[in-house]
């Protein structure tokens, strides 16, 4: 037997949420096998197999445990064959309805082993419909009550005890009262994970504890929309990803953070900190909530190197594979809640940071360009800083900076400035 403990996040951390077993109790492993989701107030992580057996379950899902216990036990002395072997085992059957009925049980064999408790045995006088599966329980109240599974549910899906106390009610409802139950009024509850608590610790603590001020600007996206166009076939093709907004906002912040280095800094207890480098958080939602990977040395990455970055984290973060030294650090964040539709918002900073930038929809709009009224691309921009330490002209100045950038492509081969001006030398 060997134990599978639950791992340590990182050094900060003391406890996890065990929370969902990925098998079950009594089923067979392989190597390196997901097990578990264990859930951190930073991150997501997965409990892995280091040796192939049967696997024997000591932590219930939902539970709150300490590193280094034991969550499962894994008894090698199990032979477990590969796919291949077991996929062919499965094929070789003399009686294909046997093997088709034997498959059937398993899952009420493994609820069984779970909850450790006998089931009854129930006779055959329950309608049943072989595509629909339903946990023992279940059938037993459809004997109790005369229904078959089609008088459940419609579709296929796995039927359980609440299930058929809804159809149960129905049926015995009044003609009178029947159209009162077609109006649902329940409520569904969840336990908040661990990882939605500590963000709404730290999103509360921001509000409390900095003097937070919004500063906007808008940017005519014409020329990166341009630019897009015409480059995107031939980059996706040198490069292998495509060519987004994000890279072009994440390079026009990381020179203009070089240029207003009181942006790039942060508050520690009596001491202003000002990294010399920009490594940029890039807000990526999640099923598991909001996570917030980090980018190093921005400042220095080509585009296509940013955009490769951003696909690599991005599907970590959303398969729950991201590690906690990729989720550490950062100097300045940027969050996009243009892809939801937002047209305006006060993003939150993310502590111990100073400042966040936020990006929004792109609306074509009406534009006064050069004494004419044009309709334009525009995106509203919006810079939430920490005004105990950023004043305002380095706040506004720096969204300038940034929308001159993306207004002008070019800019970025100058470090930001202006390239007639740095081929004047001025």
């Amino acid at each position: 037997m060997i134990d599978i403990k639950i791992p340590s996040p990182g050094e900060s951390i003391t406890e996890v949420e065990l929370a969902t077993w990925l098998v079950s109790d009594g089923d067979l492993v392989h190597k390196d096998q997901d097990l578990a989701e264990i859930e951190s107030d930073k991150a997501t992580l997965m409990l892995n197999a280091t040796e192939s057996g049967k696997i024997s379950i000591e932590v219930e899902a939902g539970t709150t445990v300490s590193v280094g216990e034991v969550a499962c036990r894994i008894d090698t002395s199990v032979e477990v064959p590969d796919d291949t072997d077991q996929t062919e085992a499965d094929a070789s059957g003399d009686d294909e309805v046997e093997d088709e009925e034997e498959k059937s049980e398993a899952p009420e064999k493994k609820e069984e082993t779970v909850r450790q408790k006998p089931e009854k045995q129930l006779d055959d006088k329950v309608p049943q419909n072989d595509k629909v599966r339903s946990t023992p329980l279940a059938r037993e109240k459809m004997k109790v009550a005369g229904l078959s599974v089609d008088d459940i549910v419609a579709g296929l899906k796995k039927l359980s005890a609440s299930d058929v106390d809804a159809v149960i009610e129905g049926v015995s409802a009044s003609p009178a009262t029947s159209s009162d139950q077609e109006i649902d009024r329940s409520e569904q509850r969840e336990k908040m994970s661990q990882l939605r608590r500590k963000l709404s610790q730290r999103l509360v603590s921001v509000k409390n504890e900095t003097a937070m001020l919004t500063t906007f600007n808008e940017v005519d996206m014409s020329a990166i929309m341009k630019t897009r166009k015409q480059y995107q076939n031939q980059f996706v093709d040198k490069h292998g990803v495509k060519l987004g907004f994000m890279s072009f906002f994440m390079k026009a912040s990381a020179l203009a953070l070089k240029m207003r280095p009181k942006v790039n800094s942060m508050i520690d207890k009596e001491e202003i900190v000002t990294p010399q480098y920009v490594d940029i958080s890039v807000a990526v939602q999640t099923p598991k909530g909001l996570m917030v990977p980090v980018i190093r040395n921005v400042d220095k990455l080509s585009l296509a190197d940013i955009e490769l970055e951003l696909k690599k984290l991005a599907e970590k973060a959303r398969s729950g594979k991201i590690s906690l030294e990729e989720m550490s650090g950062g100097t300045f964040t940027i969050t996009n809640g243009g892809v939801f539709g937002s047209m305006l918002s006060t993003p939150l900073i993310n502590p111990p940071q100073s400042a966040i930038l936020g990006m929004h929809n792109i609306v074509e709009r009406p534009v006064a360009v050069d004494g004419k009224v044009e309709v334009r691309p525009i995106m509203y921009i919006a810079l939430s800083y920490d005004h105990r330490l950023i004043d305002g002209k380095d706040s506004v100045g720096f969204l300038m900076d940034v929308k001159k950038m993306l207004e002008k492509p070019e800019a970025f081969l100058s470090g930001g400035n202006d390239p007639l001006k740095a081929v004047l030398e001025l």
